[in-house]
């Protein structure tokens, strides 16, 4: 493992403060980016459920099954003919071929080529050639999933340490509440996730959209976002880290914006106005691609139509997806629907159309893994620091045996938040307030 951390303070008057280095090596960035099989990150993440397929796309029994691929381990997913779900191998014990290619049938999805057949747990249940002994030694591999919020999610871990299914608050609301879908990106998981967690680059690179996306606009937190230069303190938490970003307000008040991480990889982002809470998890396909979700709920109400035409207009947080897939239309081979004439006139700032896919294609521009050691980082990225930290942190300690974070359901009961206060109480202070506000079932959000 990379040898700890050099150490800088972030100036707290509550939380205790992880420390954080302005630096990374080569052989940091790696352990920090691979989920493989054997990896470090990857023994850490297997210790979380994972979502990995919205529920709809295995939406009955003896459904299609569906190719997944998830910590670069080839898998199939299928519900069985009383609908139970099963994620196994991908490929048949007998000659690998694809189960992809398989009959959903009675009970078990059965491999076309010999016949032989798999339950959900990935046991050989038929083995037309062979007789029962025999049949009762294949077993394919296989992991647990549930289905909660509308999203199947899965374990991967020891099957002794299986934590509890996850309470983030958009799961648990009522399906009139919650939008959620995900999209496929062509980059690293934590390239995304960093995105997600920066609080200073929407200033700039979704300024068009303060102005233009229906979810924000006439809020006065758009208003106070055009302040480019946002002043970023950043807390340790028990469950990852707490973000603020504040910003000069009218008179003598700060508006201040609080984004939460949760381990190991979901994001809450701040609201503006009465509009829903939205937030991210950023799940690792392979090295080089993953799932960005999206997951959009109210506390207290249903979404409004207006709101559903915005969340799927392709200008907000949600792109616009090539039909029957989760491919953005915006992407790498046609530059990302580059507009320059947008650009020069403001609409977007990079050029490129929606939130979703100006993130995206800046994060993409990087290369597949972003090589951190050439970066020269500044004041604005202590979030960036301290979660490459945690994350780094989290993976050492389980090598020691220590219990990873954010693994108990109540620890999800979080919210972001966005509010004005009068300049100069201390973030500790500001934090306790969000933090004592909690999240629960009808109470509303902190937003303006």
């Amino acid at each position: 493992m990379p040898a700890p951390h050099s150490e800088r303070k972030i100036k707290s008057s509550r939380f205790s403060l992880i420390g954080c280095r302005t630096d990374m090596t080569p052989e940091q960035n790696q352990t920090l980016t691979l989920t493989g099989p054997g990896t470090p990150m990857g023994a850490l993440l297997r210790r979380y459920w994972l979502p990995f397929l919205l529920a709809e796309e295995v939406a009955g029994p003896d459904c299609d099954p569906v190719q997944v691929t998830l910590l670069s381990e080839q898998l199939i997913c299928f519900r069985n003919s009383q609908g139970r779900l099963g994620l196994v191998d991908e490929f048949c014990a007998h000659r690998r071929v694809s189960l992809w290619f398989g009959r959903n049938e009675e009970g078990g999805i059965r491999c076309p080529y010999h016949g032989w057949k798999y339950g959900v747990d990935g046991r050989a249940i038929e083995i037309p050639s062979e007789g029962e002994a025999f049949c009762a030694r294949v077993k394919l591999k296989s992991y647990p999933c549930v289905e909660r919020g509308g999203v199947i999610w899965a374990y991967m871990g020891p099957a002794d340490l299986q934590p509890a299914v996850p309470e983030f608050e958009w799961a648990m609301v009522s399906p009139g509440q919650r939008y959620v879908n995900k999209r496929l990106q062509n980059s690293n998981w934590v390239q995304a996730l960093e995105g997600g967690i920066d609080g200073a680059h929407v200033s700039w690179l979704h300024r068009g959209a303060l102005a233009n996306e229906p979810m924000r606009i006439g809020s006065l937190g758009a208003k106070y976002q055009n302040d480019a230069k946002p002043r970023m303190e950043v807390m340790d938490s028990p469950t990852g880290l707490t973000i603020g970003a504040r910003r000069s307000a009218d008179g003598a008040d700060d508006y201040w914006r609080i984004t939460q991480f949760v381990l190991p990889f979901y994001n809450m982002i701040p609201p503006y106005g009465d509009h829903a809470l939205h937030g991210h998890a950023f799940v690792p396909i392979d090295d080089q691609h993953c799932w960005v979700w999206t997951f959009t709920h109210h506390p207290v109400r249903d979404l409004s139509a207006d709101e559903h035409a915005a969340l799927q207009s392709g200008e907000g947080i949600y792109a616009e997806l090539i039909p029957g897939t989760f491919e953005p239309k915006a992407n790498r081979a046609n530059g990302y629907l580059m507009n320059r004439a947008d650009q020069r006139a403001g609409r977007h700032y990079s050029g490129v159309p929606g939130i979703a896919m100006q993130d995206a294609s800046l994060q993409e521009s990087c290369g597949p893994i972003h090589d951190r050691s050439r970066e020269t980082l500044a004041s604005t990225d202590t979030g960036i620091i301290m979660a490459r930290n945690r994350l780094l942190r989290a993976a050492r300690n389980l090598e020691r045996g220590e219990q990873p974070p954010a693994l108990d359901p109540q620890s999800h009961h979080l919210r972001s938040a966005s509010f004005l206060r009068p300049a100069g109480i201390p973030f500790g202070d500001i934090v306790d307030e969000v933090v004592q506000a909690g999240a629960g079932p009808g109470l509303p959000h902190m937003s303006i």
